[in-house]
C-alpha cells in the first residue's frame, strides 16, 4: 500500500496539547511492559485522516449539525430510507473511500510487526487499519468497504456496487453538500427520488453494507471471537475512543473484571476514566509513533 506521508488532516480533531514528555514515557513503560496488549480503536484515530466522528466536542457531527446516522431498522423497514441512504453513499464513496491511514495507523501496524500488539479491535468501518496493513485485527462494526445481502448472504465488493449504480442511474448527478463520518453525504428529497438502488443479482434480495447500523447488534460470534483474543491479553489500550457505544465499552469492563491495566488516549472524556491506570489527552496520531 502506498501511503502519503503528508501532514495530518485537523479539521476534525479537536484542540488539545502537545504530548507531555512524561506521559510519553509512562505510556511507552505500559507497551514494553505488556506481553499481550489488546488495542482497541474507534473514530479518534480517523479524524486525522480527514474522516470525521460523531461525537467531538465542537467539531464532530453532532456538535455541528442535527444530522443523526440511520437506523437498522429503518433500512430494513423502508425502501423510500435505503433510497436515500444508497443515494447518499453513492455521491459520497469516491471521496470516503479514498482516505488513506494515518501515522496512528501505521504505529499499529508497526507495533503488530514487532510482536508488540496481541489484537486489534477497531470500533470504525473504513477499512484505514486494512489499509495500513494490520492482520490481527477484528472490526468489531463491520466494514463500508463490503456489502452483503439480507436475503441471502452474498458478499460483494462496495466498488463493484459503485459500478451498478453508475450503470442504473447513467443521467443521475447530485452536489453533496458536506460529507458525514460514514461516507454519507446530504442530499435533498428532490435528488434522492430519482435514484436507482440494485437489488441483489443472485436473488433480488436488499444490499446493506456490511456494518452495523444504530439500534442492530454485532453477532454473537464475533463477540465471543474478540472476548477469547481479550482473555489471552495482560493489557488493553483504548485509541480515540470515548467508549459511549456499548458494543466496545463491554470488551473494557471485562478488561477491568480480570484486572487488567486499561491505558486510555482520547481527547476528552470517555466512560474509563475513573477506572484507567493512565489517561492521555493527545492526538493518536502524534504521540503513538513516538513509543517504540
Amino acid at each position: 500500500h502506498v501511503v502519503s506521508r503528508t501532514s495530518p488532516n485537523l479539521a476534525f480533531v479537536p484542540v488539545c496539547l502537545p504530548p507531555d514528555p512524561v506521559e510519553v514515557e509512562e505510556l511507552q513503560h505500559f507497551v514494553s511492559q505488556s506481553k499481550k496488549l489488546f488495542v482497541m480503536t474507534g473514530a479518534g484515530v480517523s479524524t486525522e485522516s480527514g474522516i470525521p466522528d460523531y461525537r467531538s466536542e465542537g467539531v464532530g457531527l453532532y456538535a455541528r449539525t442535527d444530522r443523526r446516522p440511520i437506523q437498522h431498522a429503518e433500512f430494513v423497514r423502508s425502501a423510500s430510507a435505503r433510497q436515500r441512504y444508497w443515494a447518499r453513499n453513492f455521491v459520497g464513496w469516491p471521496q470516503f473511500s479514498s482516505h488513506q491511514p494515518n501515522a496512528a495507523h501505521l504505529a499499529l501496524r508497526d507495533w503488530e510487526k514487532l510482536g508488540k500488539l496481541h489484537w486489534l479491535v477497531t470500533q470504525n468501518v473504513d477499512a484505514l487499519h486494512s489499509k495500513a496493513g494490520s492482520q490481527r485485527m477484528t472490526e468489531l462494526h463491520g466494514c463500508t468497504h463490503r456489502v452483503f445481502c439480507l436475503g441471502c448472504g452474498d458478499q460483494t465488493l462496495r466498488s463493484e456496487l459503485q459500478e451498478h449504480f453508475e450503470a442504473l442511474n447513467p443521467t443521475w448527478k447530485a452536489e453533496a453538500l458536506g460529507v458525514a463520518p460514514d461516507g454519507d453525504v446530504f442530499l435533498t428529497d428532490e435528488q434522492v427520488r430519482t435514484f436507482r438502488v440494485p437489488a441483489c443479482s443472485k436473488c433480488g434480495g436488499i444490499l446493506k453494507p456490511d456494518v452495523t447500523f444504530f439500534g442492530d447488534t454485532v453477532s454473537r460470534d464475533k463477540v465471543n471471537f474478540v472476548h477469547q483474543r481479550l482473555a489471552e491479553s495482560d493489557s488493553m489500550l483504548v485509541a480515540g475512543s470515548s467508549m459511549q457505544v456499548y458494543s466496545g465499552y463491554r470488551f473494557a469492563l471485562a478488561a477491568r473484571e480480570k484486572q487488567l491495566p486499561i491505558v486510555i488516549l482520547n481527547i476528552g472524556p470517555t466512560r474509563l476514566d475513573h477506572f484507567a491506570s493512565l489517561k492521555l489527552n493527545s492526538r493518536c496520531g502524534e504521540l503513538l509513533p513516538l513509543i517504540d
